[in-house]
């Protein structure tokens, strides 16, 4: 390390000949990387902290080519009267469409799914139905004629309830599978008293301003609708995920700011009060006739270290952010903290330094004596310890998980900035100040150094006290566990939360968080889903597939597939003409009456499109899709970890494979991998770093000797992590090998 700096030394020389020359150089190259610094923005997407290689990720991004990713806002109408509701909605759809945005040169939202078409579902609902539900269909035909049979049989006696069990799920299969087909013409509750609309934004769900601006100009759409005059009982909210989102991201961005504000605040005042006292109580004396400085000039001296220790932090950190910029080009909500990380890290170099600066002034070091021995003493411990900070930091880099790689890049790039601030940045300053006689303090005559024995009281009861509790730790490890519910590491959301109330009422809550699987001909579609259907039978234990779906096995793509299904309509057709049935007074076999006269093929034009549009591509063909629904909610990590691991790979039996896609899978594979990394990266960092102590000291002693407080304060940490109940969860992991990364640095010293 002493060759570096010896290397170095002539920058040493610059700064004090040419202070103001090196303070312009570092100010303009702050401007330069500050231009670019403030166009950072925080990307909350979680696919992105995945490698772009990841085939989860690049059948998501294929997905979004292909069909779209489009988030709507959900306007919820709420009132006892559904004809009131309706109004309102008919109403409000023109005027929502006609808003127009000057700054994009365009309307606010392109399109509306609201009243849906369902007569020609009505007569159309056998032909749109899949293979399978037909033969359903007619085996529970068959056993109505059998059952209405047996009860004309005067000599039949009924002695179980199996068969009344049997019917009625297959009632309700087929009625499962005819509101599938044929939904309610109006998105609307059970009670008809929440009607849900869904408008499709023209811009970017990641263009902030934006979303700002199409909130408040709906707000005050709604609020000029003057809703109560529709139904004095009626309320309207909108929002959702889009909502969610710009809330997500004004959290993260207020929470940055405040905490960014706080941590400036408390270290500034602190550095100003600790180096008050120092100089103050140990440096105001001094040899000559003006023995003594008044309390006064020391007090407004305050500000001074900060200043000496602030600015080339300021300059390092804008740096580093400028060089994200054009390395990432973006945050993601593990990064976007370490704006407060990297100030609290960086003032460190320069605390040690000033300090070591004033002790060496205040015994009658020349400015230039003070600075050159300031880095060749205190400089090599500073240098140590952010080239091990650094170098552990590094090591995330090697991660496929980008929530690790970027955090080590960018926090290793800082500590390196920083220390190269403070070591050939502030020295200029210090020039600048001495001349400006801002930094005060006497010259003290030189003192005889003395052997003193130095003892520290409890010392033995201290290690005793440590050992007991880092093995207390130690033996209760296994109460550490990680918080797999995403929904628990959300901050509240009162307006969304209000939201989605209302609106969950009249959606269907089964069929959420769907995952799509991208196909290439027809044929693979139906291997796959004969695949997950295989997967669906062979799962009774803990299933994790609620259903599948694509639109051809629906939709007869061929004219044979087209004859077949025409012939089982007519089957059922004929069914339906049995005596026993044909006079029968039922609402099912009424629907069935009216879907059965399909004796046509159905053009694909003919079908309505909000049934197809889940089916269609942008470019309006038939998409080459599976549609896979899980059995339940996946905010719990677990959960979401089992559905990846059933559909996140399809296999057939030619070998072709073919990959899910949707966040949900994406945010599981993200959870999956970073639970496999994060050992390596504690164990690669912990390497590393014990690597630099051995370099560093030369010595196995000094180096175990240094690691210690490293590793007692990790213990430590974990103690209290079991006493206040807290656990590892997706945003705080990293936490592991950032402590080893940073933590060893008091140890150095």
């Amino acid at each position: 390390m002493q060759k570096i700096l010896v290397f170095l030394r002539p920058l040493l020389t610059i700064n004090y000949r040419y202070p103001f020359a090196v303070l312009s150089v570092g100010l303009i190259l702050s401007i330069i990387a500050g231009y670019y610094a403030v166009k950072l923005k925080i990307d909350t997407d979680i696919a992105n902290l995945l490698p772009e290689t990841n085939p989860n990720v690049l059948a998501l991004e294929e997905l979004k080519n292909s069909v779209g990713g489009e988030t709507e806002m959900q306007v919820a109408i709420n009132s006892p009267s559904f004809e009131a509701n309706r109004r309102f909605a008919e109403d409000l759809i023109p005027k929502t469409l006609e808003l127009y945005y000057e700054r994009n040169n365009d309307r606010f939202f392109e399109r509306v799914e609201f009243r849906k078409e369902t007569e020609v579902l009505k007569d159309n609902a056998l032909y749109l139905a899949s293979i399978e539900e037909l033969e359903d269909i007619i085996f529970w035909l068959e056993d109505e004629i059998e059952a209405a049979s047996l009860e004309a049989n005067p000599f039949y006696v009924d002695l179980g309830l199996d068969d009344e069990e049997e019917e009625g799920a297959d009632t309700q299969s087929f009625k499962d599978s005819y509101d599938t087909i044929v939904p309610s013409e109006y998105p609307v509750t059970e009670d008809s008293t929440v009607m849900l609309l869904k408008f499709f934004p023209t811009g970017s769900k990641s263009d902030i301003r934006y979303l700002e601006d199409m909130f408040a100009t709906y707000d005050s759409l709604i609020t000029s609708m003057d809703v109560s005059s529709y139904h004095p009982q009626m309320e309207v909210k909108f929002g959702g995920r889009l909502q969610k989102h710009l809330e997500e991201i004004s959290s993260i961005t207020n929470d940055v700011f405040s905490s960014f504000a706080y941590g400036f605040g408390s270290v500034v005042l602190l550095v100003m009060f600790y180096f008050f006292l120092k100089k103050y109580l140990h440096y105001r004396k001094g040899s000559g006739p003006n023995g003594e400085h008044g309390f006064f000039s020391h007090l407004i001296r305050m500000p001074i270290p900060v200043l000496i220790i602030g600015i080339p932090l300021i300059f390092s950190l804008i740096w580093t952010f400028g060089i994200t910029y054009w390395q990432l080009g973006m945050l993601n909500t593990m990064t976007s903290v370490l704006f407060v990380i990297l100030f609290g890290l960086g003032i460190d170099y320069g605390i040690h330094y000033y300090a070591r600066y004033i002790e060496l002034r205040s015994e009658g070091f020349d400015v230039k004596e003070a600075i050159f021995d300031s880095n060749e003493k205190t400089g090599e411990a500073i240098l140590v310890s952010a080239f091990t900070t650094a170098a552990a930091l590094y090591v995330l880099m090697f991660a496929d998980f980008r929530g690790f790689s970027e955090f080590g890049f960018i926090s290793g790039t800082g500590i390196l900035l920083a220390l190269f601030a403070m070591l050939y940045v502030m020295p200029s300053i210090l020039v600048i100040f001495e001349r400006w006689n801002w930094i005060l303090f006497n010259s003290e005559e030189a003192k005889e150094a003395q052997n003193v024995s130095v003892r520290f009281p409890f010392s033995k009861v201290i290690v005793a006290t440590g050992m007991v509790i880092s093995v207390l730790v130690i033996w209760n490890a296994s109460s550490l566990s990680f918080e797999y519910d995403f929904s628990k590491l959300e901050p509240e959301f009162p307006e969304y939360r209000s939201f989605r109330e209302v609106a969950k009422q009249a959606e269907d809550e089964k069929k959420r968080n769907p995952a799509y699987i991208l196909a290439n001909t027809d044929e693979e579609v139906k291997g796959i889903l004969e695949e997950i259907r295989h997967k669906i039978d062979s799962d009774t234990t803990d299933p994790t597939i609620l259903s599948v779906e694509a639109l051809q096995e629906r939709f007869p793509i061929t004219e044979d597939e087209s004859a077949d299904k025409l012939d089982m309509i007519a089957e059922i057709r004929e069914l339906l003409q049995h005596q026993y049935l044909i006079n029968k007074e039922d609402e099912d076999l009424d629907k069935l009456r009216r879907a059965s006269t399909q004796t046509e093929p159905l053009p694909l034009e003919q079908v309505p499109d909000y049934l197809k549009a889940q089916f269609v591509t942008k470019d309006g063909e038939l998409g080459k899709f599976v549609i896979v629904y899980p059995q339940e909610g996946i905010s719990d990590g677990r959960r979401s970890i089992a559905f990846k691991d059933d559909i996140g790979k399809i296999t057939l039996d030619d070998g072709s494979e073919f990959y899910a896609a949707s966040t949900s899978i994406v945010a599981a594979s993200m959870l999956d991998l970073m639970r496999t990394e994060s050992p390596y990266m504690v164990v690669a960092t912990l390497t590393i770093v014990f690597i630099f102590m051995l370099f560093s000291f030369r010595s196995l002693k000094w180096s175990i000797i240094s690691m210690i407080p490293l590793l007692v304060g990790l213990l430590f940490t974990f103690g209290v992590m079991m006493i206040f109940g807290l656990k590892f969860n997706f945003y705080n992991l990293i936490v592991l090998p950032a402590i080893l990364g940073i933590g060893e640095d008091n140890g150095v010293h």
